[in-house]
């Protein structure tokens, strides 16, 4: 009797870790309108230069004096930013922690 051998086909991911002291961020789309509903042209640019950190690097996860978490939406200073052409729908960049100029917060009370 012959054992039946089944067919079993891993599925590999795909991901980027950040090295050193850098994150991986999903940047904001762009405003399509200003905060007072002025419509703006395509034409118009405004860079974006916010974003949701996406994953962090081991050597941030350890450091206590940067208080950057996964999932926290940050303002960047897109100058030393590297697009990372990964899949095309999303905006993401490899950020040096020098470049995170502010994490936003919101305040619980109680």
């Amino acid at each position: 009797m012959a054992k039946e051998r089944k067919s079993t086909k891993r599925t590999k991911f795909e991901y980027v870790e950040p090295i050193g002291l850098r994150v991986l961020v999903r940047k904001d789309e762009p405003k399509k309108e200003t905060k007072g509903g002025i419509a703006l042209p395509d034409s118009a640019e405004i860079p974006t230069i916010t974003g949701r950190i996406v994953t962090i690097s081991a050597a941030i996860e350890h450091d206590e004096d940067l208080p950057l978490k996964q999932y926290d939406k940050v303002l960047f200073h897109p100058g030393n930013a590297i697009p990372v052409d990964f899949e095309s729908d999303n905006h993401l960049f490899v950020v040096p922690a020098e470049d995170i100029v502010a994490v936003f917060r919101q305040e619980t009370k109680e």
